[in-house]
């Protein structure tokens, strides 16, 4: 304000600039000095969208609740070229509910209860479980336990890897009965008819240990 000295108001100025939320010192009628704070990204957010990108994640955006200025900062450093800042809870939701209106499927990441409503309105919510409010993770459809966002590639790739064993072990059953009901009404006998089936549950459970491998190699 106007009653700051010369060299404090530009500091602030200076601080303001580079996207800090300030603070003003003061002791008595004395001016200490002023405090700039930005919520830095994690260490691992950058590889970690460059990585999304690479697994077909087309549309990466940046909800905050920091002020605009703080908020591109963080995400110009992580290389999230869409951002929002300043949004209340209700506008995260409501950004998720205009996203899904448009046809998008949309996973939406937090770790907080300002997370949590925008959480529930998307396709898939995702928490950062161990360093998550407890409404985010009722809320989430996911919790990645360990706090680490190298995980969110890695549950992705687990996923995907699921739904294809799923869609496989299906065409298994599915396959072998088409073959089962028509070869015993032409002739062929219980025995051969149970081993066939019993091969077939085998194989079915086989295919989906498979998921046990793409977890060791994560």
């Amino acid at each position: 304000g106007s009653g700051l000295p010369e060299e404090i108001r530009t500091h602030l100025k200076s601080l303001e600039e580079s996207a800090r939320t300030c603070m003003v010192v003061r002791r008595g009628d004395r001016f200490l000095g002023v405090l700039g704070l930005i919520d830095g990204p994690r260490e691992a957010a950058r590889q970690v969208v460059s990585d999304l990108r690479r697994k077909g994640i087309t549309r990466v955006v940046m909800l905050s609740g920091d002020s605009p200025s703080v908020a591109e900062v963080v995400a110009k450093q992580i290389g999230i070229e869409e951002v929002r800042g300043g949004l209340l809870p209700v506008e995260k939701a409501r950004y998720v509910d205009d996203m899904r209106r448009s046809g998008d499927r949309v996973a939406m990441i937090g770790d907080g209860y300002n997370d949590a409503p925008a959480m529930a309105r998307a396709t898939v919510g995702i928490a950062m479980g161990a360093a998550g409010s407890p409404a985010a993770l009722e809320t989430a459809d996911v919790a990645l336990m360990a706090d680490d966002l190298r995980q969110l590639p890695f549950a992705i790739d687990l996923s995907r890897q699921a739904r294809r064993v799923i869609a496989q072990n299906l065409w298994i059953s599915l396959g072998m009965v088409a073959i089962l009901v028509p070869t015993t009404i032409f002739g062929l006998g219980i025995g051969p008819a149970v081993v066939l089936h019993e091969g077939s549950t085998l194989l079915v459970v086989l295919n989906a240990l498979r998921l046990l491998r793409q977890g060791s190699q994560d």
